[in-house]
């Protein structure tokens, strides 16, 4: 897939815990990063948002450490949406060609998808995203592009994502209240799949798992197309919890242990069980000295239940036997050590940490599994999914909408 010509492009990782901003910019078929923030989520609960004015302060200062970094001023955005009201489901579409020519035009794609995207949905639900997996023309199947053929009858495959209206309102009224606007919304397992995934994975089959706060998200893919979603209410912040309960100690202190020396492979923590966990105590006791195996018994028996939910998931998708590129982690809670081990031991697939695919410039202490997100949004945008140019060296216009923004923001804290 080539990218469009050379443009700045704006991502923004909505996440539970964390939110994430990337400027980034194309060039010579490559994706190079500018400028990153990250700051501490608020009014986001399993993943969707549900207080959008305190959900615009991270996003606001996620996006101004990225402009500082880069030098460049942030107009619009691309987003992740994620919550598990969310639901994923596949679709037939069928329309006549009717041209005295027969050549297929992009009016007769619009409109095949459109026959595609009548679909049941609960009171005060909405389709949020379409997805087409393949085209049929004329009988003939495995089409991506099917512009300028010659045919009579042309059909789409497609998946839809659909949830309540509300979900993708708060995440646009967030956006726009921290002074931007919004140039698309997608879902976060899809999002990080264009990061991650090479040519084959999506090709031969694959899942993305993409393990977050609150959430963890899991996108299929098959013939180059994403072939199913879902999302079910499990994520890193169930680690945290199992520690500070576990082991006597605050939840602070819990995250740092996880994130520091957290384990859930058993012979690995075997082999490190010589190494020792400093467990700061509550209160004003003193803290304790227990070793790495422990740790790993309190969190081997979570990451177990998780990876049961997705081996679950991929049973009712039917796809559990044509995934040959096996699962590949991002997100936060996959930063776990040994959880690849532990998935190919459960899944019976090949399993391991995603890495971004055709980037440049990520540099820092941030690792990249927390960022591919952001960098699957930039990418979409990059090579011409519905984003226009998203960031400038001088606009006017938003400058002052976005300095707006701020007075309101200090007149809030004041009052």
């Amino acid at each position: 897939m080539t990218m469009s010509k050379q443009t700045h492009i704006v991502g923004v990782d909505l996440g539970t815990t964390s939110t994430t901003a990337i400027i980034a910019e194309a060039h010579e078929g490559e994706l190079e990063v500018l400028g990153v923030g990250v700051a501490a989520s608020s009014g986001v609960r399993k993943g969707a948002v549900v207080n959008p004015e305190a959900a615009a302060d991270p996003i606001r200062e996620a996006v101004e450490e990225a402009e500082r970094m880069s030098g460049l001023v942030a107009e619009s955005v691309y987003v992740s949406m994620s919550g598990t009201l969310l639901r994923g489901v596949n679709n037939h579409g069928v329309t006549a060609i009717t041209h005295s020519d027969h050549h297929i035009t992009h009016a007769d794609i619009r409109r095949v998808i459109e026959t595609a995207s009548l679909v049941t949905l609960p009171g005060g639900y909405e389709i949020i995203d379409i997805h087409p997996q393949e085209y049929i023309v004329d009988g003939q199947d495995g089409i991506n592009d099917p512009i300028e053929m010659l045919g009579t009858r042309l059909e789409v495959r497609a998946h839809i994502i659909t949830g309540p209206m509300t979900l993708r309102r708060n995440v646009i009224a967030a956006v726009n209240r921290a002074g931007l606007l919004v140039a698309g919304v997608v879902l976060e397992p899809i999002a990080a799949a264009e990061a991650i995934l090479t040519h084959d994975e999506r090709e031969y089959g694959s899942v993305v798992i993409n393990i977050g706060g609150e959430t963890t998200s899991l996108a299929i893919y098959q013939r180059g197309a994403v072939q199913h979603t879902a999302i079910f209410p499990l994520g890193g912040s169930h680690f945290t919890s199992d520690i500070a309960f576990g082991l006597r100690t605050p939840i602070a202190d819990a995250e740092r242990i996880k994130r520091e020396q957290g384990c859930v492979t058993p012979s690995l923590a075997m082999e490190l069980d010589r190494t020792t966990v400093n467990v700061p105590a509550m209160g004003h006791r003193p803290s304790r000295t227990l070793s790495r195996e422990i740790l790993c018994q309190i969190l081997q028996p979570r990451a177990e239940e998780m990876l049961h939910q997705v081996r679950d998931e991929l049973r009712r998708s039917g796809f559990e036997r044509q995934l040959s590129s096996g699962a590949i982690f991002t997100g936060g809670g996959a930063l776990l050590k040994g959880l690849p081990a532990l998935a190919e031991h459960i899944l019976d697939y090949p399993a391991r940490l995603g890495e971004p695919q055709q980037v440049r410039g990520i540099a820092g202490e941030r690792p990249s599994a927390l960022l591919t997100t952001a960098l699957g949004l930039v990418l979409m945008g990059c090579r011409g999914r519905r984003l226009p140019q998203a960031a400038t060296h001088h606009p006017p216009g938003r400058l002052l909408a976005r300095t707006a923004a701020r007075v309101r923001h200090w007149l809030s804290d004041l009052f």
